[in-house]
């Protein structure tokens, strides 16, 4: 496999694909009191796209706050992939660890499905202006965030990914982008 993991961060995946939420915190007892290691390993997980930030209700569960709001982190499908990945392959009917299985597997929560979009970034600056209703250009798009070219059209191709309906608009030759009315 590719993507190799701490020991760290694999406890915290596995610990999370367990809850019933998806959250990484707080992290289980067996971590111990290492603060400084579960921040870097739980930032290493969303520079990965194995977790993901959203709100949290539970203070407790929080990674960090903005405003009044508290923001956790919940693994994502590509974590719940990897840690799949990382445990031995079962047999029809029974779990990951061989014993019978009856439970029916649980739906993904709606906070695993809709992260929250920080503001103050480049990233939420970008989609602002593609919610005009012109759109932008590069040229706009790279005066807004001081990106270059490619950069911004790599940003564009993210937002995509991510499931932003992005348009593009050819006028005589200079393309405009802009989200699409659903988005």
């Amino acid at each position: 496999m590719t993507s190799k993991l701490t020991d760290m961060q694999l406890i915290l995946l596995a610990t999370a694909c367990q809850r019933e939420d998806g959250s990484l915190l707080p992290p289980p007892a067996t971590l111990g009191e290492q603060a400084a290691r579960i921040r870097r390993a739980v930032t290493a997980l969303i520079k990965r796209t194995f977790a993901s930030e959203c709100e949290m209700a539970d203070t407790a569960k929080a990674w960090r706050e903005q405003g009044d709001r508290h923001i956790g982190v919940i693994i994502t499908d590509a974590g719940r992939a990897v840690i799949a990945a990382e445990q031995p392959e079962a047999t029809p009917g029974t779990s990951k660890t061989g014993t019978e299985s009856t439970a029916e597997p649980e739906p993904a929560t709606a906070a695993a499905e809709s992260p929250v979009q920080r503001t103050g970034t480049k990233q939420s600056l970008v989609l602002d202006l593609l919610r005009r209703e012109d759109g932008a250009n590069i040229d706009d798009l790279m005066a807004a965030t001081g990106w270059l070219p490619h950069t911004t059209r790599a940003a564009l191709t993210g937002l995509r990914k991510k499931g932003h309906a992005i348009m593009r608009v050819g006028e005589s030759g200079a393309s405009r982008y802009r989200l699409e009315a659903n988005a």
